[in-house]
């Protein structure tokens, strides 16, 4: 792990509709960056970030996850979230804590209904956007038509990042006027010009490929490691939650963001309750997750995503130390329905459980009314 800390942290979201190949591309920088040495197939049921039972068994993302790799110059944080649309209020979960993000695009299919939902998440919280036009290699993808198309329903700042450093050069100036001026009179810009570009979302770089056949996988890791901005980090303590979960022994794992400054393990952590109690808790492990497996650590550092057990009254979208604002999500379940207990089972034992899942799950929104039980849920598949 001492390479990750030596290098700038940086945590990289991964989006995208279902079926546009993100387990695939994920799989691909990892193998790319060295991070694994064999490939994982969603097919084969081993990809290395959907672990989960389930997730194997439906072929499909359902549960945010992080992966650590390095470039020359980043220590990233791989965040995969799932694609589904049932699912979407569990990636609208990790965008507070996103520096930048990878939206995928499937290059036979373009910009699709859930794609445009992802992308307007991702300006309402003001995340950077790197697009990754994956499945180039099938029938039917047309670079020239996709490109325009990203240009016209997403922004005229997209890019393509395929070519030579003057081309990238001067269609990144075409972002910014003031840049544009510089460019015509020097006939350049620097990595710095570039990056504050992305950061401000003038600039969003495209990048053409197969993540299937490792295609376009180099061009996309060396514009992650050369044009994604450095966010500044306060050198005083705060942190976001962006997860509740529990391990398979049962402990309650709060996920979070190190926003500033540092956290060490034992370290006493204050905060309010959703009943508006203050607590006062020790962080007693600090976990760096990488797939399923997680690596003990001493002190986590700006930048940084962890789990952290002893924190028994966190929530998601929690702000700590420094971060005093709670962030609510924008996207809302559409569906309710009423749980129906098989004959003879224990309501009163059976709600503290579906309380540990509304935990996991805010939207779940668990209501107890004249002793019927309901929930709310954003479609059948997460039924």
């Amino acid at each position: 792990m001492s390479q990750q800390t030596e290098k700038y942290h940086i945590n990289i979201g991964l989006l995208a509709h279902v079926d546009a190949g993100k387990t695939t591309l994920s799989e691909a920088l990892l193998y790319q960056s060295g991070m694994r040495r064999s490939l994982g197939r969603v097919d084969n049921k081993d990809a290395y970030l959907d672990h989960h039972a389930l997730e194997r068994a439906r072929g499909i993302t359902i549960f945010s996850k992080q992966a650590l790799l390095s470039t020359e110059q980043l220590a990233i944080t791989l965040v995969d979230t799932p694609g589904h649309v049932d699912f979407s209020a569990e990636a609208e979960r990790t965008l507070p804590i996103l520096d930048s993000a990878i939206l995928v695009i499937n290059g036979t299919d373009g910009i699709q209904a859930h794609t445009l939902t992802l992308w307007q998440l991702l300006e309402h919280h003001g995340v950077p956007v790197v697009l990754f036009v994956n499945k180039m290699d099938l029938p039917g993808a047309d670079r020239d038509k996709l490109l325009a198309q990203l240009q016209k329903e997403l922004s005229a700042g997209c890019v393509d990042f395929g070519g030579d450093a003057d081309s990238i050069c001067e269609n990144a100036a075409m972002c910014d006027e003031k840049l544009l001026e510089q460019y015509l009179q020097s006939g350049e810009l620097s990595r710095e010009d570039i990056r504050g570009l992305v950061a401000k979302r003038k600039l969003f770089p495209c990048i053409f490929g197969s993540a299937l056949r490792m295609d376009g996988i180099d061009t996309l890791l060396e514009t992650l490691d050369v044009y994604l901005p450095r966010p500044e980090r306060p050198s005083v303590f705060g942190a976001r939650v962006y997860k509740i979960s529990r391990d398979p022994q049962g402990n309650r794992l709060t996920w979070l963001k190190i926003t500033g400054g540092s956290l060490a393990v034992r370290s006493p952590i204050s905060y309010v309750n959703q009943n508006g109690d203050t607590l006062e808790e020790k962080a007693v492990q600090l976990r760096l997750y990488s797939g399923e497996k997680f690596t003990a650590t001493e002190r986590l550092h700006a930048g940084q995503l962890a789990a952290v057990t002893g924190l028994s009254a966190t929530y998601a979208g929690q702000g700590l130390g420094a971060e005093t604002e709670s962030f609510f999500p924008v996207l809302e379940p559409i569906m309710s329905y009423q749980i129906l207990l098989p004959k003879g089972a224990d309501a009163a034992a059976t709600l503290p459980l579906l309380r540990q899942l509304e935990e996991e799950d805010p939207t779940l929104r668990l209501i107890c009314e004249n002793s019927k039980i309901f929930i709310r849920i954003m479609g059948k598949v997460q039924l």
